[in-house]
């Protein structure tokens, strides 16, 4: 698990949440915290106390791409996913989307997501890519221009780690984590019905500051690009190995 935070006082709740819905799965994990130009000592204590939680407290900060991507390089786990530090994973998302890695051998595994309103009641996000097994690259059938609605919430994916690597956060200010939707050009993956990652909608989020909507858009032709280039290189790179 990568989360990326700056410790800022209106998220210190949400984070605790977040920590709160790991410590809620079934399954082995742990954690890299990065914590973006933040001081450490005002970590809230249950993630300071949690031995399966390891802080990378960096010097400055360097924006959440950058902050994922050196917390990238310091996971051990086979499999990894991401994660704000205001959203909160489903009870079951670790188990569901391991099972599935495991039992299929694919490359990563997906699933729905939910809004989290400030009430407590949550409304499903089914994305554009339907349920089931798609082979390396078929997700990007499903967001054919990137004004569209991205075909897979980032969040949702569990992925192998060394495919994650392959296809960092893109160093982009905002949106950085469209370009992980890139996992899917490598290797086939699983969409699973469900609900696994819960997005939590507050006045604080980046999405809602009015300086968003300016750069959404570059954003967003960035990632897209990013991820046709890669299917577009491998694809050439495992025709290349057969022909061969």
């Amino acid at each position: 698990m990568v989360i990326a935070t700056q410790l800022r006082p209106d998220r210190l709740a949400f984070l605790t949440a977040m920590h709160a819905s790991l410590c809620r799965q079934n399954v082995p994990w742990e954690a890299v915290v990065a914590l973006d130009g933040a001081n450490p000592a005002v970590l809230p204590a249950p993630l300071a106390a949690d031995p399966r939680v390891r802080i990378l407290a960096l010097p400055r900060p360097v924006g959440a791409a950058c902050a994922r991507n050196f917390a990238l390089s310091e996971v051990r786990t086979e499999y990894v996913n991401w994660a704000d530090d205001d959203d909160e994973f489903t009870d079951e998302a670790m188990a569901l989307r391991l099972r599935t890695l495991e039992e299929t051998g694919a490359g990563w595994c997906a699933g729905y997501s939910q809004d989290l309103h400030p009430d407590g009641s949550t409304t499903l996000w089914r994305p554009p890519t339907p349920p089931g097994r798609h082979e390396a690259g078929d997700v990007w059938r499903y967001w054919k221009d990137p004004a569209d609605t991205i075909p897979l919430g980032p969040t949702t994916l569990l992925a192998r780690t060394d495919l994650v690597r392959a296809a960092p956060m893109g160093g982009l200010v905002q949106g950085e984590d469209y370009c992980t939707l890139a996992v899917t050009c490598l290797a086939p993956g699983i969409v699973l019905p469900v609900p696994v990652y819960r997005y939590r909608k507050h006045p604080g989020q980046m999405t809602a500051q009015d300086s968003y909507d300016r750069l959404e858009a570059r954003a967003r032709a960035f990632a897209h690009r990013f991820g046709t280039s890669l299917y577009t290189a491998s694809s050439s790179l495992r025709d290349a190995t057969v022909a061969a």
